[in-house]
């Protein structure tokens, strides 16, 4: 058995792992096509549109792990993307709030996301892609 035919074998049989590595895929993609990481992206995209939020809802609405969430608030504040100040409401939390500067970075990103999804999806039919996100949809 040649080695370059194993991996869509095991694809094949394990959907998990398909789905780990197309999902790995396609992070590494947005992050070539754009200045923006995907939790990055997500966190200025969510706070934009529902304004001011703790780490812990961003996190908790978004999927991304706790300690992975401050890696990413850390780096979007260093980028003056947004900015941390205490919850009034709850002196041991942070409230996040996207800054201009951090609108501006989302729009830019966004204005990519069109291209972006053709060329990571271009493989599928828009009737493909609609089954794609319905059943990634189900999943999560």
């Amino acid at each position: 058995m040649p080695r370059n035919d194993y991996f869509p074998r095991l694809a094949a049989e394990r959907p998990d792992i398909a789905l780990c590595r197309a999902s790995s895929a396609v992070a590494k993609a947005v992050e070539a096509a754009s200045d923006l990481g995907v939790g990055a992206h997500l966190v200025l995209k969510m706070l934009a549109a529902v304004g001011p939020c703790s780490q812990q809802v961003l996190a908790e609405e978004l999927r991304i792990d706790r300690s992975v969430m401050v890696g990413v608030a850390d780096g979007l504040e260093r980028a003056g993307h947004v900015r941390r100040d205490r919850d009034p409401a709850d002196r041991r939390a942070y409230a996040v709030t996207i800054t201009p500067a951090g609108r501006r970075a989302l729009a830019r990103a966004e204005k990519g996301v069109p291209s972006f999804l053709d060329t990571a999806f271009g493989g599928l039919t828009a009737a493909e892609r609609a089954q794609l996100t319905a059943l990634l949809g189900k999943l999560l």
